[in-house]
């Protein structure tokens, strides 16, 4: 199980540099991290998911960057308080690995949702609480966290974090993701400079 040092200061730095909005929401997200470290580590998804999906804004990447598929990373999205399904599992992802929770128990995950009469490609954050447990279910449509047999509006395709890539939800790895999604190389590059992990 890997870890990543969390570099708030450096993080806030960075948000700092972006412009007033980033260091606002950055500030109190860290304040929140900071807050959340006693708790066990359901209060801190409950936490970092209210916090994302309380202070940003869900527009599709063409309207707030201007094209098609733009992977933001979290000061990006803080900084114009705006994103997309992947901006916000990016962001709770990097948020909640800087609460303590390690990487392996969260994976970001592409899924065809059913909203409506529509399908639709999706991404949300599932954390294990265990490898074999059933994952429960972070999305940016949804106010509270759900485990994922009361979501069957999702069908998982493939998950990934900073250690692996997996089929659908399960337990055999597919590969490196990094190796695999360059946008997740480029994210990792980009969370890094400004000091998640």
């Amino acid at each position: 199980m890997t870890t990543h040092a969390w570099m708030n200061e450096r993080m806030l730095a960075q948000a700092q540099r972006m412009g007033p909005p980033a260091a606002a929401r950055a500030q109190v997200l860290a304040q929140e991290i900071v807050e959340a470290q006693g708790l066990d580590e359901i209060a801190r998804l409950k936490g970092v998911n209210a916090f994302f999906n309380r202070a940003i804004v869900f527009r599709e990447d063409k309207d707030v960057w201007g094209q098609v598929d733009y992977w933001a990373s979290p000061l990006e999205m803080m900084n114009r308080g705006q994103g997309d399904c992947e901006d916000f599992a990016i962001a709770k992802y990097f948020a909640l690995m800087a609460a303590g929770v390690p990487s392996a128990k969260l994976r970001l995950v592409y899924v065809r949702a059913q909203i409506g009469a529509v399908t639709q490609a999706h991404m949300v954050l599932a954390y294990y609480r265990d490898p074999m447990a059933e994952p429960l279910i972070l999305d940016s449509l949804l106010g509270d966290i759900r485990p994922a047999s009361r979501r069957p509006d999702l069908s998982p395709v493939f998950s990934f974090n900073a250690e692996g890539l997996w089929q659908g939800v399960g337990a055999s790895r597919a590969g490196d993701p990094s190796a695999r999604l360059s946008r997740w190389r480029d994210m990792l590059t980009k969370a890094k400079a400004e000091g998640w992990w």
